[in-house]
């Protein structure tokens, strides 16, 4: 059995401590077994691994969260990255031509796939694991996992059943997100939460590819990928099934996709600096900025504050808050590297075009930025904490705290931490872009051995 799980979203409920490189996954909010804060998707590999299962997963992202997921849980973790999103059934399409023609998976191989961030008892990859058998002994197309409704909710799926055989229910249709009334009725005909599970056989979905024309091989569909429609794998896969049959999960389930179930989950009231009164009651604090934020007399109410912005809600309308930010344009002031973190202090463009960006960027012990270079922006950086060793052109020397380094447009550079690492960044230029990244080295193994070659200097 393979594990497909897919990491995507921009987690906008969740802003302003979500963006769309660091989404409701990442954050690290919830509490760990050791007492440390973990994210959404530490905490599943965790489970994950607990369960036996991670040496047969991947997981399915995006470019822009390939490094997020690499800092968060290594870079053992096997990671299929779409060249650009395009919904569920491209992704899910992507990962199986790459276990069939990359890894050479056999088409009777029962695949299973999830989203990387349900919030979910150990329990329940246990009960994962039973989809295997049930694809097997039921001679089915698809598989699901369905969650036993603890309450009529409205936030989601149904899943409806035509009749239970003894290990599983044959499903007689979906119902998606019905209102509350709708949803008691479900209920008592023992309908199950749609919890986002599917399992199939490998060559059922390679079939579906064939028949729309799509190359079974890898490399031909990721050149391809712009071309498939976007689309979820319900609407072009599940939903158009002949045999499907569900499993149903008792244990606890979740989907912390906003404020106000986020907070459940949550052990203390408060992360970062500041102060709640004793006569809030219900009211949550999550600061990531250096400055207090102290939050009186007041009930149930979610004050979430970031480089990106500071939001202040009502626990039950913080869902809302996704369509009052569709107009902010502005890109994320705090990123998650595979090296550490960025986070951007300031921005300024001026009358003739040029443009000023200040950073506050850390290295972490025995880690390294890429060599590189940019062709449109100068770059000064003054070391504030820390020692490291700067790759200049054709030299390697050490920097420590109070060190100021100039890096014209053209300059190779790169950076190692010796010991934790962080430094101002200031870029100046005209039109100053992530684009402007031209990587030359990223394991500063290749660094040393380029320098080697070329006979370069190498001070220590």
């Amino acid at each position: 059995m393979k594990l497909i799980l897919l990491s995507g979203g921009s987690g906008k409920r969740l802003w302003p401590l979500s963006n769309d490189i660091r989404s409701k996954q990442f954050l690290k909010i919830l509490e760990g077994d050791d007492g440390q804060k973990e994210s959404m998707v530490q905490r599943v590999w965790r489970q994950i691994k607990s369960a036996n299962l991670h040496d047969s997963t991947l997981i399915s992202t995006s470019s822009i969260q390939k490094e997020m997921i690499h800092h968060q849980l290594g870079l053992e973790v096997p990671v299929i990255v779409e060249p650009e999103r395009r919904d569920t059934f491209p992704a899910i399409s992507l990962a199986a031509s790459y276990l069939y023609s990359i890894e050479s998976i056999d088409k009777d191989e029962v695949v299973v796939v999830l989203p990387v961030d349900p919030y979910v008892e150990d329990s329940f990859f246990e009960r994962i694991k039973d989809l295997e058998e049930t694809i097997k002994i039921s001679n089915t197309d698809l598989a699901l996992i369905g969650v036993t409704p603890t309450y009529p909710s409205s936030k989601y799926g149904y899943i409806v059943p035509k009749k239970y055989e003894k290990r599983y229910l044959h499903v007689s249709h979906f119902s998606e997100k019905p209102n509350e009334e709708k949803a008691k009725l479900l209920i008592n005909n023992d309908a199950l939460w749609n919890c986002g599970v599917f399992s199939f056989k490998l060559g059922y979905l390679l079939d579906i590819l064939r028949a729309k024309k799509l190359p079974l091989q890898y490399e031909l569909l990721s050149k391809q990928y712009s071309k498939l429609t976007k689309i979820s794998f319900d609407y072009e896969v599940v939903e158009k099934a002949n045999n499907v049959v569900a499993l149903s999960y008792d244990g606890y389930w979740k989907d912390l996709g906003t404020w106000n179930t986020l907070t459940e989950e949550m052990d203390t009231n408060q992360i970062g600096k500041g102060v709640i009164s004793n006569d809030c009651n219900g009211t949550h604090l999550i600061n990531e900025l250096d400055i207090p934020i102290t939050v009186l007399g007041v009930n149930n109410l979610v004050v979430a504050a970031s480089p990106d912005g500071i939001l202040v809600s009502d626990k039950m309308s913080s869902p809302t808050v996704k369509d009052l930010i569709k107009g902010f344009d502005q890109p994320p002031r705090f990123e998650e590297r595979i090296w550490g973190w960025s986070k951007t202090l300031d921005y300024s463009k001026y009358e003739n075009s040029e443009e000023m960006v200040t950073k506050h960027i850390g290295i972490e012990h025995g880690k390294n930025s890429s060599y590189h270079f940019h062709n449109l922006r100068d770059e000064v950086l003054t070391i504030v904490k820390g020692e490291g060793e700067l790759a200049l052109d054709n030299s390697i020397t050490r920097v420590k705290a109070g060190d100021v380094i100039h890096l014209p447009a053209g300059k190779k550079h790169g950076l190692k931490a010796i010991s934790d690492l962080e430094f101002i960044e200031v870029q100046t230029g005209a039109g100053i872009t992530d684009e402007d990244f031209i990587r030359i080295f990223f394991d500063w193994e290749d660094v040393i051995a380029q320098f080697k070659k070329s006979k370069a200097t190498v001070i220590s």
